[in-house]
């Protein structure tokens, strides 16, 4: 455990000034100090208790519970829900920031604060009534709870506008029926987000969200999958039999389901971009790693004009990709459109981690294929970001359909 206040609200609360106004967006050529802090801290804690640890994480597909609960305390499951609630209090780009360096250390532990961060609370802060927010918001800061997002549903896959899952007003109650696929987190959570049809007839504007509590009645889980990648973190189906919640926990108004939908997943993309920068990081600081270490000739392999290449290659893809990410979090802090820069963002990390992990598994040659060194799990981790918050494919449709509609206006 690292020592000293790990509160990030405590510990930034003296360069606060340089959230105010907030940061223009490539106003400056280095981070202000305060992110500076951040990303150190975020840094020396995954060094320290998930590195170690990862490869043991994902072999033996063990949530990380100490480690989530020190990051609450640090105020990383929160970092932009304000203090008076019990969050950090900072801002998207530290939230991107931290992303990144906690999936350097572990891409597993990174999904799981980002799916806390962007996907549950996210929502809730946004369209969240005050009562909602004490209640489903506060408890779920600290590290001893946290959330998810039910969206995806076993025949809809990128469709999210067709949820069969329903949900039927009786009397004072939200009766819900339906099954929520690939849902990230859900064996640990304690609530969830869930999107369901109140009405038909609408399509997409007949979509709501809801507050669901876990465990409830009516909701059990589906297995644990077994995944290629991000094995630490659970994914599993809600299942929803007759399960019923009180009236009050409709989030937002009657149909803005697919709205708070959209608008969570924007959000969410520059999260899992975050991740997918730091898996491709982690990939590139094993292949320079070995480079230097590996003898060739007599000399180190770092020396080859065909490994330097590919090292360029890697720098290049992942520094391009992560100024895109910053960008689209500092439109998001000053609340600017940024639809399509957080596709972007999301869909040049993605492809630049998996092509990164690649090239470095490349470099390790035949190490790089066994599991006694990490660029196979980086390799394996990375792909899942090409996949989640929506497919490349659907990120270029995104994009194209946003520049579409720049220059028809």
């Amino acid at each position: 455990m690292l020592r000293g206040s790990l509160s990030l609200g405590r510990c930034y609360r003296a360069a606060r000034a340089a959230l105010r106004p907030l940061h223009t967006v490539y106003q400056t050529a280095e981070l202000p100090e305060t992110h500076q802090m951040l990303r150190d801290t975020c840094r020396e804690f995954a060094e320290k208790e998930l590195q170690p640890i990862a490869a043991e994480l994902d072999q033996k597909h063990r949530f990380p519970q100490d480690q989530v609960r020190q990051m609450g305390q640090m105020g990383l499951l929160a970092v932009d829900v304000p203090e008076e609630l019990g969050g950090a209090g900072l801002d998207y780009l530290a939230y991107s920031i931290g992303v990144e360096e906690i999936s350097r250390g572990c891409a597993s532990t990174g999904v799981i604060m980002s799916v806390n961060n962007s996907l549950y609370l996210g929502p809730i802060l946004k369209h969240g009534s005050e009562e909602q927010k004490r209640q489903w918001i506060s408890p779920f800061c600290s590290g001893d709870k946290i959330g998810c997002f039910a969206l995806s549903e076993p025949g809809n896959g990128s469709d999210a506008g067709a949820a069969s899952t329903t949900a039927k007003l009786d009397g004072e109650e939200w009766v819900l029926n339906g099954t929520k696929s690939w849902i990230t987190n859900a064996w640990d959570a304690s609530a969830a987000v869930v999107l369901a049809t109140t009405d038909k007839s609408l399509k997409h504007k007949g979509i709501s969200a809801f507050l669901v509590e876990m465990p409830t009645p009516g909701l059990s889980l589906g297995k644990k999958e077994d995944k290629l990648g991000i094995r630490a973190s659970s994914t599993a189906n809600l299942i929803f039999e007759d399960c019923r919640i009180p009236r009050k926990n409709l989030l937002g108004q009657p149909g803005m389901g697919f709205k708070i939908a959209m608008q969570t997943l924007d959000a969410g993309r520059i999260g899992i971009a975050s991740q997918a920068l730091g898996i491709g990081q982690a990939a590139i600081d094993c292949a320079v790693d070995y480079a230097e270490k590996r003898l060739a000739f007599g000399a180190p392999i770092s020396k080859l004009q065909a490994i330097q290449f590919k090292l360029a290659d890697m720098a290049l893809a992942l520094e391009s990709a992560r100024l895109l990410t910053w960008r689209a979090a500092m439109l998001k802090d000053n609340k600017k459109t940024f639809s399509k820069e957080a596709a972007m963002a999301k869909l040049a990390a993605s492809e630049a981690a998996t092509q990164i992990s690649h090239q470095a598994i490349q470099i390790l040659g035949g190490m790089g294929y066994v599991t006694d060194m990490p660029a196979e799990r980086h390799y394996r981790d990375a792909r899942i970001t090409e996949i989640y918050e929506g497919t490349s494919e659907i990120q270029r449709l995104v994009i194209a359909n946003q520049l579409l509609k720049e220059y028809r206006s």
